[in-house]
């Protein structure tokens, strides 16, 4: 009897701890918050959902606790009532474990100090690239334009290749971003989200290369289901031209 009750013992608490590395629980403070909503959030089958809310008056801490089957894109959106909605929402890349948010009232998004998640942190450095090179193509459009007013049409051309290439150098980072972090969770979703129009060998060489956990994730098997339909449409559209032209050749 013993024995048993010890068996029946470390099974369950075998099943407590499966269970609590499934949940994910979010905590935090926004400074200087007085009064507002504080919503979680989530995307589901391309439709924002909210998961779960938080009225605060007065105690700017909150905490939400969520569970899930892999690693994926949260939100955190507040409704300060003050008539601006800039500066609101934040994202972060969620997954099992306690995950700890601090920001502050004025600047929800820009000053969010996000600990806790692995995924988040590889997301962050990718986003971070992405930043320089979206701040660079601003700097030399503004400079294309000015050089444009002034008539200095060799200097706007100049720039104009700058811009271009600019543009094939972040897409490369992207590309090459996700080939070498096959075994992260954020490299589907990158791809589904920054690389979406990649033909189907790239596409296909990504969701083959991406480790079998990532594969198994919810933005895996998403990208493995984007791959199939991105397939069956250009075959789809090879047998439309096939038979088009057969068509035309008929006299």
């Amino acid at each position: 009897m013993p024995r048993l009750f010890a068996s029946l013992l470390c099974g369950l608490l075998m099943i407590s701890c499966s269970e609590q590395k499934d949940t994910m629980t979010v905590q935090g403070t926004i400074d200087g918050l007085k009064k507002g909503t504080l919503y979680f959030q989530k995307v589901d089958d391309t439709t924002m959902v909210t998961l779960d809310s938080l009225v605060i008056n007065g105690d700017p801490s909150f905490q939400f606790s969520t569970t899930l089957e892999s690693p994926e894109m949260f939100y955190l959106y507040l409704d300060k009532a003050d008539g601006n909605d800039m500066n609101d929402q934040l994202e972060f890349f969620g997954e099992a474990g306690a995950i700890t948010i601090n920001t502050t009232h004025d600047f929800f998004a820009a000053e969010a100090k996000i600990e806790g998640s692995a995924s988040h942190e590889k997301y962050a450095e990718f986003k971070g690239m992405k930043t320089q090179f979206s701040e660079k193509n601003l700097d030399l459009i503004k400079q294309s334009f000015e050089a444009g007013k002034e008539g200095k049409l060799d200097l706007a051309d100049s720039l104009n290749t700058a811009i271009n290439k600019n543009g094939q150098r972040g897409y490369l980072y992207t590309l090459n971003f996700v080939f070498n972090n096959k075994d992260s969770y954020v490299a589907p979703y990158v791809t589904l989200t920054e690389l979406s129009g990649l033909t189907t060998k790239y596409l296909d060489s990504i969701n083959n290369a991406i480790a079998p956990e990532v594969a198994n994730s919810k933005y895996g098997k998403a990208l493995a289901e984007f791959v199939e339909e991105v397939k069956k449409q250009e075959d789809t559209a090879a047998k439309d031209e096939s038979s088009s032209k057969e068509a035309e050749s008929q006299p």
